[in-house]
């Protein structure tokens, strides 16, 4: 299966909340573009959004004298895809780079740190893992059976260090071994916790310090959560001043929607997204394929 394939794949029940409107023939009424907003609301865009997007539509309709529900089918996705801001820089292909992985915990942060390292060892990349969460034994453990998998090493300390200091040591290890690629698990933050959160801005503060190198903040939200994932990545890009996303599992959710509700309020890039549990089910994000697959195949 191809990439644009697993794509399609993977967003197959969000796809499902939007698309039928296009299939029931018959000229655009107004009863369409009400069933259009609604369905854009149920998948979590939001109703602010779902309500600009259709009233862009049914102008550009009249201008471009689309009388058809087909018709408008790409119209819609290139209006979405509109909505993402521009990527800039991807901290996982300009290298050298260090990157941080924050979230809440059951995001995916930890697999993700696993696919990505495989991923950039398989490239010929020299990537470093750092594993900053040390109050989860699990986590450490999941850490190392990727860098098994992968070939890269994993620098970890006893449970209960201080977590800046261990990315203080990974950079460093890193910056004397010519790493390009340096990937910090850090432990899973509820963003409702303003304590938590201030030690994690302690460790994002401390390895900025200590890098030479770039230092990208990525915060990874699981799609399933809708809304609340919303209202993480405000907290967290509160917190940390966030440089990007990366979206999981949004082949367990009817809501992919939710990737360009946050993208449209927090003005931030996505760089990657999870479609499923394989190593190549973790994507770079472009969003004119995303929104093509997530209103429907047949542009």
């Amino acid at each position: 299966m191809g990439i644009a394939d697993r794509l399609r794949a993977g967003l197959a029940r969000s796809r499902a909340t939007l698309n039928e409107i296009f299939y029931l023939g018959g000229e655009v009424d107004e009863d369409f573009w009400e069933e259009l907003e609604d369905r854009l609301v149920m998948g979590d865009l939001g109703g602010q959004l779902a309500m600009e997007v259709t009233d862009d539509l049914r102008e550009q309709a009249a201008q471009e004298n689309l009388k058809t529900a087909k018709q408008l089918q790409g119209a819609l996705a290139k209006r979405l895809a509109d909505v993402f801001p521009p990527k800039g820089r991807d901290p996982f292909a300009s290298l050298p780079s260090c990157v941080l992985f924050v979230g809440i915990n059951g995001a995916g942060k930890t697999t993700t740190v696993g696919k990505i390292a495989a991923e950039g060892k398989n490239k010929g990349i020299r990537v470093i893992i750092g594993g900053a969460d040390t109050f989860r034994a699990a986590a450490i453990e999941q850490l190392q059976i990727w860098g098994e998998r992968s070939g890269v090493e994993v620098i970890t300390r006893e449970r209960g260090k201080d977590p800046a200091s261990v990315c203080y040591d990974v950079v460093e290890r890193a910056e004397k071994e010519g790493t390009e690629l340096v990937l910090i698990d850090t432990a899973g933050r509820l963003h409702t916790s303003p304590e938590l959160m201030r030690e994690l801005a302690k460790v994002v503060g401390v390895t900025r310090k200590r890098a030479s190198m770039p230092v990208s903040v990525v915060l990874v939200i699981d799609a399933t959560t809708g809304q609340n994932g919303l209202s993480q990545a405000k907290e967290f890009n509160s917190a940390l001043d966030i440089d990007g996303l990366i979206v999981t599992k949004l082949d367990g959710t009817a809501k992919g929607g939710i990737a360009i509700a946050i993208a449209d309020q927090l003005k931030l890039p996505i760089y990657r997204i999870g479609v499923g549990e394989a190593l190549e089910d973790l994507q770079p994000f472009d969003p004119l394929e995303f929104t093509t697959a997530l209103v429907g195949e047949d542009l």
